[in-house]
C-alpha cells in the first residue's frame, strides 16, 4: 500500500508553519495515543504514521529534501536514507514533551523517562556522474561523540528515576499536583555515578567510525540526504543524531547536465555534415551510433531517449542530446584549397539560411514542450 502524503497525514498545507506542524500532530497524537487507545491495533499504527510524518516535517533539511523528492528522498530507514519505521520507544523518546503534562508526560501510565539526543553530523561527499547514473554505496569516515564503556549511573535522586518532579500545591479548592521536567537529570532519571578517564562529564569520548553510505541513483548536486542514527551519540543510552551528507556531482569532461537529461558536443567534419554519415558517440558506461543526415547543420540536436540519467523522485531516465557541431579545417593542402576555390562560387556552397532556424537552447526547449 502506498505511503500517505505527510502532509496529508497531518492535515496540514505545504506552507504551513513549525507552529502549524506540532499542533496538528499533537492534536493526532493525543488522539491516537496508546494510553487512549489501548490494545487498539489501528489506533497504534496511526499514532506512528502521525510520528513519522512530524519527524520529517519537524525538522527542516528533511523537510527540504521531502519537499523536493517525496516519499523516494527518505528512503532507507534505519541506517538508510530518511525516517520510517519508527517504534514505540523513538517516538516518546524523541517527541515526549509534544504531549506536555498528558499521559504522564508522555509515556505508559506511570510517566516515562526522556531520552536525551545526539546532535547531527554533517559531512560533504562527492560523486561523478557515472555514481549518480547507478547508485553507489560510499565507505566515509566521521568522527562523532560515543558513550564510553565503563560508564555506570543510577537513578536520579532528585525525581527518584522517574525524570520528572511533582508537586502539590494547596489551594482554596484544595490540592492541585503538577508535574514538570526534573531539571537536575533534565528527563532522563539517571545520574552519572562513574566514568573512564579521557571522557567528558556525561561519560562521552570522540572516536573514529566508518559509516556506509547507500545512495541512491539519481541524486542531484546540492541534496542533502540523512543517515538515520549515524549522528553523534546521546549519554545514558540515549537516541543517536542522524548524520547530514551533502551531495556534490563533480562536473564531466564530456556530458554536461540538466536535470535527469544530459547534454554533449560532437563534431563532424565538413564533409560528413555534406554528405551525410553515421558517427559513434559517448554514453555515460558504453557507446552509440547516430545517423548523421545529408546537409546537417551545425547545431543540430540529435535525441537519444533514455540515455540519461534516472531520477530519485520518478522511473525512466531521461535523454541525451547530442549537439552536431560542423568542423571547419583550419589548415589546408593545396589541392584542398584548390578544390574548395573551385566550389565557392557553386550554387550549392552559396549560404541560404532558414530565418525560421532558432538557437541551441530553443532547440532543446521545442523537443520537450
Amino acid at each position: 500500500m502506498a505511503k500517505r502524503d505527510y502532509y496529508e497525514t497531518l492535515g496540514v498545507s505545504k506552507g504551513a508553519s513549525a507552529a502549524d506542524i506540532k499542533k496538528a500532530y499533537r492534536k493526532l497524537a493525543l488522539k491516537y495515543h496508546p494510553d487512549k487507545n489501548p490494545d487498539d491495533a489501528s489506533a497504534e499504527e496511526k499514532f506512528k504514521e502521525a510520528a513519522e510524518a512530524y519527524e520529517v516535517l519537524s525538522d527542516d533539511t528533511k523537510r527540504q529534501q521531502y519537499d523536493r523528492f517525496g516519499h523516494d528522498g527518505m528512503r532507507g530507514g534505519p541506517g538508510g536514507f530518511g525516517g520510517g519505521g519508527m517504534n514505540m520507544d523513538d517516538i516518546f523518546s524523541q517527541f515526549g514533551d509534544i504531549f506536555g503534562g498528558a499521559f504522564g508526560g508522555g509515556g505508559g501510565g506511570g510517566g516515562r523517562r526522556r531520552r536525551m539526543k545526539g546532535a547531527n553530523l554533517r559531512i560533504k561527499v562527492k560523486l561523478t556522474l557515472e555514481e549518480v547514473a547507478e547508485g553507489v554505496n560510499k565507505k566515509v569516515k566521521v568522527f562523532k561523540q560515543v558513550q564510553a564503556p565503563g560508564v555506570e549511573h543510577a537513578d536520579c535522586t532528585t525525581c527518584h528515576g522517574t525524570g520528572q518532579v511533582r508537586r502539590v500545591t494547596n489551594t482554596i479548592l484544595g490540592q492541585m499536583q503538577t508535574a514538570s521536567t526534573c531539571n537536575v537529570c533534565h528527563g532522563t532519571g539517571q545520574s552519572i555515578t562513574r566514568k573512564p578517564s579521557g571522557t567528558d562529564e556525561m561519560g562521552m569520548k570522540r572516536e573514529e567510525a566508518v559509516v556506509t553510505l547507500e545512495i541512491p541513483a539519481g541524486v542531484e548536486d546540492g541534496m542533502q540526504l540523512s543517515v538515520r542514527g549515524e549522528g553523534n551519540g546521546a549519554p545514558l543510552g540515549g537516541v543517536p543524531g542522524d548524520l547530514i551528507v551533502l551531495v556534490e556531482v563533480l562536473p564531466h569532461e564530456t556530458f554536461q547536465r540538466n536535470g535527469k537529461n544530459l547534454h554533449h558536443d560532437h563534431y563532424i567534419s565538413f564533409v560528413d555534415a555534406a554528405l551525410g554519415s553515421t558517427a559513434e558517440v559517448p554514453l555515460l558506461g558504453g557507446k552509440a551510433k547516430i545517423k548523421v543526415d545529408a546537409g546537417t547543420q551545425s547545431g543540430k540536436i540529435v535525441r537519444l531517449r533514455g540515455k540519461g540519467l534516472p531520477s530519485v523522485d520518478s522511473y525512466g531516465n531521461g535523454d541525451l542530446l547530442v549537439n552536431l557541431n560542423v568542423w571547419t579545417p583550419k589548415k589546408l593542402t593545396k589541392d584542398e584549397t584548390k578544390a574548395l576555390e573551385d566550389l565557392r562560387e557553386s550554387a550549392n556552397f552559396q549560404p541560404e539560411p532558414d530565418h525560421e532556424e532558432r538557437g541551441f537552447f530553443d532547440k532543446v526547449r521545442d523537443m520537450f514542450s
